[in-house]
């Protein structure tokens, strides 16, 4: 598998983790599939230029932009991963990244047959494929993806207007804002690119907002609570649940040590870690992030170990 990075650091650190045996004299390319794995407008500058006879794709979170670049190519498939974090680069891949994660593939113009290839290859990394067009994709990952960072990004800012409110926040701000810490150039490429239907999602909330001004302000017959409710049944109705287990860190020697002892009691799909230090001195709350039913398990370790659990769903 070979690769190539305008950034030598970065090409230097893919090829050490193993993620591509050799370095490519881009744009001459001779290879069975060509992933492009980039900005959006960097993937549409090297679209716009490529001539290969190779099954070509990319992972940029807008799509309408990247087929019409693409449209030349007489097999591409647009992809894109919803997989990742706010983080990036080679020295932070993983290779359970893509673990029962949604892959989007695009039909515009695509073989079937390419299309049908795409979703093989998708499938052999864990991911689940879902076919859909670039417009359909656009509209969907506005309200899932790009108007998510677009909230957490004005929270953010609202929040740190005073110091003393971002002293107050807790796991659930946290949270909520967690994708503000992406990288800004990459984030500003997306939303540009997507303009039309993230501007569409963000009237579509400010509607949502005024009904729930209404709503707080004249709670008859608990419509509060229908709202909410209904809110959390859609939650649910997201698929894999993932339970967030709280520990309290004491400031003493070894206490990650026996954390790392409770997972491995335990056998958890861990899926994510967050340490929140104590204000005034060491300790603090290490939230851990695991799939499905593991919570109980894993709590069961932890008490064992010693610790004080917090459990939230």
């Amino acid at each position: 598998m070979a690769g190539w990075d305008p950034d030598p650091a970065a090409l230097a650190e893919a090829t050490r983790r193993g993620a591509i045996g050799s370095s490519l004299d881009w744009p001459d390319v001779n290879a069975d599939l060509v992933v492009l794995a980039a900005p959006p407008d960097s993937i549409a500058n090297s679209l716009e230029d490529m001539d290969t006879e190779a099954l070509v794709t990319d992972i940029a979170g807008v799509k309408t932009p990247i087929v019409s670049a693409a449209s030349h190519l007489p097999h591409f498939v647009g992809g894109h991963p919803m997989a990742g974090g706010e983080t990036s680069g080679a020295s932070l891949a993983t290779r359970t990244m893509f673990h029962g994660a949604t892959w989007v593939l695009t039909s515009n113009g695509a073989n079937p047959g390419d299309v049908a290839r795409m979703a093989e290859i998708t499938r052999s990394l864990g991911a689940n494929p879902v076919v859909m067009t670039a417009e359909e994709h656009d509209a969907a990952v506005a309200r899932v993806s790009h108007l998510p960072h677009v909230i957490a990004a004005a929270l953010m800012r609202l929040a740190d207007e005073d110091p003393a409110t971002l002293s107050l926040a807790g796991g659930g701000f946290r949270d909520l804002t967690r994708i503000a810490a992406g990288d800004s150039t990459w984030w500003a490429e997306v939303l540009t690119a997507n303009a039309a239907q993230v501007d569409a999602s963000i009237e579509e909330l400010q509607t949502a907002l005024d009904g729930w001004r209404g709503i707080i302000d004249d709670n008859s017959d608990g419509a509060i609570d229908t709202e909410l409710e209904a809110a959390r049944i859609a939650r649910a109705s997201l698929g894999e649940h993932h339970s967030q287990v709280r520990v309290v860190l004491l400031d003493r020697p070894g206490e990650i040590a026996r954390v790392g002892h409770a997972l491995e009691t335990s056998r958890v799909d861990v899926r994510d870690f967050q340490l929140r230090h104590g204000e005034h001195g060491g300790g603090g709350i290490l939230t851990i992030s695991v799939k499905g039913e593991g919570k109980d398990a894993l709590t069961v370790a932890l008490v064992d170990e010693g610790f004080e659990v917090r459990v939230d769903d």
